[in-house]
This record gives C-alpha cells, structure tokens and sequence, in this order.
C-alpha cells in the first residue's frame, strides 16, 4: 500500500467513525508494511493498538480489502522510540511531547486518551479532586504532597490520575513524568530483586520528578514492596518532587498496610470523591451523548431517557457510561428511536442489578405523606381530582424507580389496569415539563426514597 493509498484510507475512515473517534484513535496510528497477508499499524501505546483493534479492526480490515490489497489480518505493534501521542486538546494548539529517550527508559503504564481535563465532568462529589489535581498538573512549585485522592470504583480517581499526567506532558515536557500501578511497582520491584539489578530499580524511581502510583491498597500485605515503597516515598519528598496517590479508600483503612506509610500519605493533602449524585450523572450522560452524535447522526434520543437513567443507575459511573453504549449500539443496530421502551427492554440486566431497594409500598407511603392524603385513600376507588393527580405521581415513580411491570403496579393500586397505569404515568411525564410545581414535588420526593 502507498502512502497515498493510506491518506485516502484514513478519509475515509474519518467520515466513518467521525470526527471525534479520529481524532482520538485513528489519527495516532500510521501504516508500517503489508507482509504475507499481514497489514502491520505502528500505534503510540498498546492501549491504542488494543482499542482499535477491538472497536475499528474489522472496519479497517474490510476497508483495506476495498483498495484491492489482499489482507487476510491486521496487526498493531508499537514503534520502537515512539512517544506516547498526548491526547487530543481543545486548543488548536499543539505542545511538542517530552524527548523519547527521556520517556521511554521509565517503566510506566501508558495513558488513556479519553482521559483528560476536558472529558471530566465536575460537579459537588469531585470538585475539590478535580481542583487538586489542575493544580498539581500546573506542575508549578509543590504546595501539597503528597496529594491522595481516594474513592470507590468509577468515580473517577483514574481518569484524574491520567488527566494529571497528560497535562503535566504537555506543560512541563522537561519532567520526569512516571504514572503506574501498584501492582506494576511491586512487579518491577520483584523483578529487580530476581535480576539483582536493585541498584537500577533505586535509581531509575528516585531520578523521576513527578511519582504516580494508582490503587496503592494493592501494596497492603506486601512486606518487601511496600519497605520500597517507603524509602522511595522518602527520598521523593526530600528532593520536593511531587508524589500523587490513589486509592479505594482512605489512608488509614487500608488494611495491612504499615503504620508508617499510612502517616506518610495522610501528611499531604487527602482528597475524597464522594458518590456521584444526580446533577453530576446527568451531566455525565450529556456529555457522553455529545461525542456519540458525531457517531451516530442519525438516531434520535426521547426526552426522559438520561434522567431515567441518571436516577436508576447510581452507584458506578462505568456502568453507567457502559449502559449509554450498549444503549446507543443497539439503537443504531434495529434502527430505532432511543424510547424509554427500548430502554429499559435494552437495559433490563443493568437495571435489575442497579435497583435501589425502593418497594411500591415505600412509594405510595412517601407520596401520601407529601400531599396529606390517606393511604387508603391513594389505592381505593375514589377518582376526585385531590386523590387522583398523588396517585398518578406514585404511579410515575413506581415506573421510574422500581423494575415492577405496568400490570404489577396496576394491582398494587387497588387492582386497576395497566392502561390505567400507563395514562397516569404519561400525564406525570406532561406535567413535569408544564408544571413547575408537579416537577419539585416529583424531585423532593425521588430525593426522599434515595435517602
């Protein structure tokens, strides 16, 4: 294949998989050589080999066979002295990355492109990390160190530990930027121990600028590893390089974990992400929705969708961001309407396994407390419009925040018909957009049964 077979390929992909997935994971890769049926693709790091190859693979496979080379597979190999590419920026501007050489020699994790500053979405549960971390990625004189950021799974300590490191490439390529794993420490630190090479292990941690360790509790029990950990946590500190940590949880309840390192991570600044609540999924959702516009123009997205599931999956924002995909994939599959139907048909598995513990009962009880109705009253016979527009609210919510058929619900409200049930949840949802009032009680109330 030419290089001008290669220019035409790619734009053709661009107009594929669009702009913001070129950008992202086509434009790193470059055409090496067609060999024996083999088309060979240098890539700046093996997460985007392996990325591309799972998502973009058999596209570009068809694609070649399309300009006639007879390509029977494709390989993704990194190019020996290739820098990692810095993620894509909003700015037009581009910063020439660190020197290979001074990269290449330390043994580090490579970066998510997807993972910047930009991609991040901030609301209460993360504004004082993200605030941390633009800090430290200044990569101006050390304030805080080391600075700890701790929560549970997907909420983000990741993406901020990545989203540091590429800025801290893009401002300062003069440091030593090292970001890894705990698990990859004690993996370099056991091999050196075998190679006798520990004397190079020492040096090549001591020499970075700026230390990265990701999920430090898997050090916790590690005798050896963590002694390491600890003389090299020292000698970092007193050169005043800057050291950055996460973790599940806080410094002192990581277990097995020895005394002296706990105290160690809690002299700097330690940073929970607290659990994401609604106003941050939501804008999680929205913003993940914009990047797949470019992928899928054609699909369109009924009102209600995101806040369904900004309310009913609120645990893990990678389940969520893996419920919108699968969502959108399938959509684009059958050719249909993103529906609340298609939904929640599409999604049952997700939402089932995500159901807060919110029982029809739980409702009607909470709703009748709100508009100082009976009980009785909401489920009985009586259709007086005092009775009437609380019942249709319990119904909405029922649909909303439990996995309860229309039918079961139906029965639960003193035995009436699921076409019953479907108007009353129709009218809630018309009354939520026309009716400010109907929209604050439905909100107070949904913030009641999460509590």
């Amino acid at each position: 294949m030419t290089k001008e077979q290669w220019g035409a390929l790619r734009q053709d992909l661009l107009k594929t998989v669009g702009e913001n997935n070129f950008k992202t994971w086509i434009a790193p890769i470059e055409f090496a050589e067609l060999s024996e049926g083999v088309a060979t693709f240098h890539v700046p790091t093996n997460f985007i080999g392996n990325y591309v190859s799972q998502n973009f693979g058999d596209l570009i496979l068809h694609r070649l066979t399309g300009f006639g080379e007879s390509v029977q597979r494709i390989h993704f190999a990194v190019a020996a002295n290739t820098p990692p590419r810095p993620a894509p920026r909003a700015a037009t501007t581009e910063t020439a990355p660190a020197p290979a050489a001074k990269r290449d020699d330390l043994p580090g994790a490579p970066l998510d492109p997807r993972f910047t500053f930009e991609s991040f979405v901030v609301g209460k549960p993360n504004e004082l990390a993200n605030a941390a971390a633009r800090r430290v990625a200044e990569g101006g004189p050390v304030t805080f160190n080391p600075l700890f950021l701790y929560g549970g799974v997907g909420l983000g300590k990741t993406h901020l530990m990545h989203a540091i490191a590429w800025e801290l490439q893009s401002r300062r390529p003069d440091l030593n930027v090292l970001y890894l794993s705990a698990e990859q420490f004690m993996y370099r630190f056991v091999q050196a121990l075998r190679d006798r090479k520990m004397m190079d292990f020492k040096e090549l941690f001591r020499s970075v600028d700026v230390l990265m360790v990701d999920d430090v509790q898997f050090i916790s029990g590690k005798d050896s590893t963590q002694e390491e950990f600890f003389h090299t946590f020292n000698a970092l500190v007193d050169q005043n390089k800057q050291i950055i940590i996460s973790a599940d949880r806080a410094p002192g309840e990581i277990k097995d974990l020895e005394d002296r390192i706990k105290s160690r991570l809690q002299c700097g600044l330690v940073v929970d992400l607290h659990p994401t609540d609604y106003e941050l999924r939501l804008g999680i959702l929205q913003s993940k929705v914009e990047q797949y516009r470019t992928q899928y123009p054609e699909l369109a997205l009924q009102d209600g969708v995101l806040e369904f599931l900004a309310h009913r999956i609120s645990t893990n924002v990678r389940v969520l961001e893996g419920a919108l995909t699968r969502l959108f994939a399938f959509a684009s599959l059958v050719g249909r309407e993103i529906t609340m139907d298609l939904t929640q048909d599409c999604l049952s598995d997700v939402l089932r396994a995500s159901e807060r513990k919110i029982t029809v009962e739980e409702i009607q009880r909470q709703v009748s407390e709100h508009y100082n109705i009976r009980l009785s009253d909401m489920i009985g016979p009586k259709r007086v419009r005092t009775l009437a527009r609380p019942r249709q609210v319990a119904m909405y919510l029922c649909k909303q925040l439990t996995s309860r058929s229309l039918p079961e619900i139906g029965r639960r409200f003193g035995g009436r018909d699921h076409t019953t049930v479907m108007h009353g949840v129709k009218r809630i949802e018309e009354l939520r957009v026309q009716d400010g009032q109907i929209a604050e009680d439905l909100e107070m109330l949904r913030r009641t049964l999460e509590a």
